[in-house]
């Protein structure tokens, strides 16, 4: 997720619970889609798709993060 912000991302993980806990949970959801995917889990079409939205959810909270890191640390 985001690679681009890598070190932005590593302190952010290490300074901000919040975002660690987001992180994490993106990484999760991410993982589980790809299980779907792969064939390894089964969920409906449906479940599947709020497990999409929710990590998308998860991923534009971080990126607001990451600008704002950025805008704080004039970066």
């Amino acid at each position: 997720m985001l690679h681009e912000y890598r070190e932005i991302i590593s302190k952010l993980k290490v300074d901000n619970a919040h975002f660690a806990k987001i992180f994490e949970k993106h990484n999760e959801l991410d993982q589980k889609i790809a299980d779907v995917d792969a064939g390894r889990e089964h969920l409906s079409d449906a479940d599947l798709d709020v497990l999409k939205k929710e990590k998308l959810r998860l991923k534009d909270e971080a990126y607001a993060m990451i600008v704002a890191y950025k805008k704080e640390h004039n970066l």
